[in-house]
Formats: C-alpha cells, structure tokens, sequence
C-alpha cells in the first residue's frame, strides 16, 4: 500500500473530471476542459469528503448537480456523469439524451454497469440519434467513500440498506441478504482494485462477514483467472495496479457486528469519537448552532466546520483525549495572541536620517511580519473553529454528565468495581438522558457474565421511570441467549476501553471566554477493544482460539479444494490490514486500531485500514437496537 488508499481514489476522481486521460499527460494538463459534473446521492457522498468546490473549479468543473435534480441545456460543454449503474438512474440519463441537455457525454459507473444495462443505454441513445454524442463508458470501480487516510465506509446517505438492523431484522428475506451482501463485496473488490493488491481473506465462521468472505473470494479468483482483463496482472503506470510490486499481500479481516455489541454503545473521551457521538459528525463535517452570549434574544447562528486533515489542529488532535484538546486549544490561543501582540509592537517611531541601520531592522521585521499574516489568519480561523466544537461539546458533557458514564462503562467493561452503584446512576434525573441510561445498562449487559432476572426487571424498571425506551432489552436478552447456544460464544471479552481513569475529572468548567478543564488525573493505558485483538491476534499469527475460528481464502491458489480446511501457508506475521466490519462501525474502533499500529510499528512497519459498511453513532445504534427489539414486541 504504497500510497493510502484515499490518494488513489483521489487520483481516481482526478482522471475521471480530466475526462479519463492519463493524470500524467502533458497534452491534457496544460489547458483545462471546462465541464459540467452530473452525480447522484452515492456519488456525491464519495466526492464531498475528497474534493472541495474549490479544487474541482482548479478542474474545469463550472457547474455540478444532482442526476435527479431540475437541469437546463448547457450546450458546447463536456457532460461528466457519475452514479450507479441503477435503473432510476439510467431511466435519467436516457431523458438527458432526449432533451439534448448536453453536447457530449462522458459516463462514468461507479460500480460496474451490467451487459444488459449496457444494451438498454445505448438502444436509449440510438432512439435520441445522440449516439455520437456519448464519448466515453467507463466503469470506475470507486464504490466505497475515503473519510480518513486509513478509513473507508460504503454508504452514507441510504446507508440503513447495509445497516446492522438490515441484515439483522425478523423478516429479511434469503434474497434482500443477498442484494445486501453482493454489494458489500462489490465496494470491496473496489476498495481492492484501487489498492492494486490481491488480499488474504479471513472471516469469522456462521455469520454475514463469512458470506462476504466466500463471494469476495470467488469475485476475486475470477477476475485472476481472465489474464487479459484482470486488474491485478497489469503493469503499465496508468493501471489500478501500481502497488502489485508489494512483497507481501495484505490481510483483509471480516468481522461481523455481533462479535462487539458493546463498544457502538460506549461514551467516549477521544475527540473524534466524541465528536461523531455529541455533535454528530458526519463526511467529515459538523452542523453547529451558535447562541450569541452577549445577545440572548438574537437569532441563534447555524455554522458548518469541516474537519479533515487539511486541519492541522483536527489532525493532530482528533485521537486525543478531550482534556488534552482543550489544553491544546488554549495553548495555541496564548501562542496566537502572542504572535498577534508581536505584530501590533512592530508600530515603532521611525528614526531620524542618521540611523539607517535601524530603520532597515524594523523594515525587516515588519516585513516578516507581513509575510506570517496569512498564516497566522488561517490559524485564528482553526481556534475559533476548535473552540466553539470544544465549548459545545464541554456543554454537553456538564450538562448530561458524560464523564460519569464514561468513567463507570470504562469500569464496566475493564470488570473493575464501581464507586457507584449502576442502579443509582439510572435514578439520578440530574444524570444523562434517557439514551444515555439505556447505553450504560446495556453495556453492563453485555459484558456481565450473568445476571438474575431479578436484577434485569429491576434496571428495567427503573429505565421505564427514566423515561428510556425499553424495547432494545428485548432484543439484547434474545440476543444473548441465542449467543450462548453457538460454539463460539458471541461475545469476545473485554479488557477496557481505550483509557484508564482515575478520578479522571473532579471539575468541569467555563471561565470566561477560556475553556478550562480542571482537576484532570488521566492515565493512559493501552488496552485493546475486542476487534483490535481479533487483528492482532490475525496478523500476527498467534496460535490461538480465535485464529483457529477464522476462514482462510487466498484468491490466487486457483484450486482452493477444500477452503474450510484452508490453512495459512506462510507463518510470517503481515505488515499490512484491510479491517472491515459487517454491520457499522465507529470512530471508537478505527481510533483503537491507529493507536495499536502505532505502537507495533516500533517494532515492524504496521498499517492498518479501517472499514465498515456504515459510520453510526451510538444513539442512531441503540434506534437500531431499539427497532429490532420493537419486532419481538
């Protein structure tokens, strides 16, 4: 993986608006192509975190919209198409033909558009005598959205087709598994095309990340098999498979959602997951409502951040714990009001005629100092950014007490004993919401190795009286009883979240404009959440319960014979991991799985990539939760 999958589906995007020549082409770079950008929901989602409006200008795009939106005629201009291969979508693209919108058509799939599709567009374009307009077909093979350098999701708008409850819920059909799984592993072979490298395929047994791993593994095998078209065989420097020189495969680890229930429900203390959890982030941006302090009455301002690595701050800090970012935003305000207090100093009384040397000093001086505004401008716009996040998100943690909920589920599920009973917590009305209540007994649930049906009707009384929702006991305590009849157990154990705490916050407050955070005692440990020791126990061949649990595919053994006995033919540890989770995933995981790379990579150059079928927050989990319990009821 010699560049991150992100920049190669970039580069992708980046052919396709250059109307599909090669990037490295000097005829083409040298003057732009205008052009009109047509894409539908799922195209936008996979654009929108990768290119800003602003770069696909420098691109020549002037205008881009909506497939099914209300369009007009732009002739004399290139039409660039990107979307799914779908029928809706097709039906669209042929009225565009009839209309005669568009001068020339340049249509890019996102996925792979089938035979007969392919027949129906151009019996479409014969029957508008455009024909000759159409310049171009390809299929593109970007079917997965980038949100991170090493993290990838499938959909996002529309994403409740792949969701947990999707494939979980009472009355899905053999058929809607299959669409379901069938398109997982299209975005796969995507995801593995743009790599240009053939995995190792290791799934959990009896569940739907096993079935992904089968079909990926006969996609793949076929696609080997044709020489001529494969996009693993190639060598040209315009082909998808630039990083086939690797020495060494890739892992690709499927898991299934059901082996963690409990971390999707976890309060958390890192930025980013905070963030994703309290301000609901999402593509990479955030929606705030700003109140002016100083005018109540006035309309409150809506604001949109993004946050992608673009921002230094964002990227330096998204997995620290939020008591370091709010030290680090107030660190750089100091440093900012420092650099500004320079500038303003720099007003001097310009000297008589005899001190030429000096005058020349402070022309130098203001001169450097010219030269820094622009950055220093940038860098006050990124703390104002960071300081209303962290000011909304510190409002939220006094005024729901996230930091007890966080300190009792790390307690939870690291079995430490807790200060607090967990009862008490549900009663106290100063404490949390009601989702919040309902997240913390269910973890306790999940990780309890028992529990009396007493003690169940008990906290379920007392959530009723919480006005929680309730519904999601139902499915959980079917769930579980289900788990305990599979040889495997369900649930993997757990040894903590990502911190250790002690005491971790005795005061929580605002001075001023400055945010504070005070009587902070926090211990770092490093502990693995359930899916981090799956892959590590994976990718370093530990001879262990759970690797024995796992499938082994290799696509390139053309005669696999019995692929349930599989057995990994080299006992060299892997270097590198495709991690992908079967029904959603979170900011929680991915952070874990960056911090245990991290630390391996002092010994060994590890990386790891984090996928996931669909990014949800903890409440949007517990309403998943929630719906399939509502199908028992």
């Amino acid at each position: 993986m010699a560049s991150s999958l992100r920049e190669k589906q970039i580069a992708s995007l980046r052919r396709m608006i250059n109307l599909n020549a090669a990037t490295g082409s000097t005829s083409v770079a040298s003057e732009t192509t205008f052009s009109v950008l047509i894409y539908d929901k799922h195209g936008q989602d996979i654009i929108s975190p990768l290119l800003s409006v602003k770069e696909l200008r420098e691109m020549g795009v002037t205008l881009h919209m909506l497939l099914h939106s209300e369009r007009g005629e732009v002739p004399d201009v290139p039409a660039i198409y990107f979307c799914q291969p779908t029928e809706e979508n097709l039906i669209r693209i042929g009225q565009d033909f009839n209309d005669g919108l568009y001068s020339s058509y340049y249509l890019n799939f996102i996925s792979p558009i089938s035979r007969q599709k392919m027949e129906d567009l151009a019996l479409a374009a014969l029957q508008a005598g455009c024909q000759a307009s159409i310049k171009k077909v390809y299929d593109q093979y970007v079917n997965f959205i980038s949100l991170e350098e090493d993290m990838f999701t499938l959909k996002h708008q529309g994403s409740e087709a792949l969701s947990y409850y999707a494939v979980n819920r009472g009355d899905v059909k053999d058929s809607d598994i299959d669409i379901i799984m069938d398109s997982i592993v299209d975005s796969l072979f995507s995801v593995f095309v743009n790599l240009g490298q053939v995995p190792i395929i290791r799934c959990q047994r009896g569940n739907a990340a096993e079935s992904v791993g089968e079909r990926l593994d006969k996609k793949l095998r076929e696609n080997l098999r044709d020489t001529r078209n494969s996009f693993f065989t190639g060598l040209g420097t315009d082909t998808f498979a630039a990083g086939q020189l690797s020495f060494q495969r890739p892992l690709l680890v499927l898991v299934d959602r059901n082996v963690d229930l409990a971390t999707p429900l976890h309060h958390t203390w890192t930025y980013q997951a905070l963030t994703h959890d309290v301000l609901n982030l999402s593509l990479n941006r955030i929606t705030l409502v700003e109140q002016d302090q100083a005018h109540p009455t006035a309309r409150s301002k809506t604001k949109e951040y993004d946050l992608n690595d673009m921002d230094n701050f964002w990227a330096t800090h998204k997995g620290s714990a939020f008591p370091d970012v709010a030290a680090a935003v107030e660190a750089e305000l100091e440093e900012y009001k420092k650099a500004e207090s320079h500038i303003k100093g720099l007003k001097a009384d310009l000297p008589g005629d005899d001190a030429i040397d000096l005058l020349s000093d402070n022309t130098a001086k203001l001169t450097s100092a010219i030269t820094s505004l622009p950055e220093l401008i940038k860098k006050k716009t990124e703390i104002d950014k960071h300081m209303s996040i962290a000011m909304a998100l510190l409002n939220s943690i006094k005024s729901r007490k996230l930091d007890v909920f966080f300190e009792t589920e790390e307690k939870i599920m690291g079995r430490a004993t807790l200060e607090r009973p967990l009862l008490e917590i549900i009663k106290d009305p100063e404490c949390g919401s009601p989702q919040d209540k309902m997240r913390i007994f269910l973890i306790m649930y999940l990780c309890a190795a028992n529990m009396t049906d007493a003690e169940f009707n008990d906290y379920a009384t007392a959530l009723v009286e919480a006005d929680a929702d309730t519904k999601a006991l139902l499915y959980l305590k079917r769930w579980k009883s289900l788990m305990k009849m599979t040889a495997g157990g369900g649930m993997s154990e757990y040894t903590g979240g990502v911190a250790k705490t002690v005491s971790m916050f005795s005061k929580l407050m605002n001075q001023g404009s400055a945010l504070v955070v005070e009587g902070v005692n926090f211990v770092l440990k490093e502990n693995k959440l359930p899916l981090t020791r799956i892959v590590d126990h994976l990718m370093e061949l530990k001879n262990s319960e759970e690797e024995k649990e796992y499938r082994y595919f290799d696509p390139k053994l053309l005669r696999p014979g019995d692929t349930s006995g599989a057995v990994p033919r080299t006992r060299t540890p892997f270097q590198e991991a495709v991690v992908m989770v079967v029904g959603g995933g979170n900011y929680m995981e991915y952070g874990n799985l960056v911090s245990y790379a991290k630390k391996k990579s002092g010994t060994s150059n590890k990386r790891i990539i984090y996928g996931c079928t669909d990014v949800v927050n903890p409440e949007q989990f517990l309403d998943q939760l929630t719906k399939l319990g509502g199908e028992i009821s």
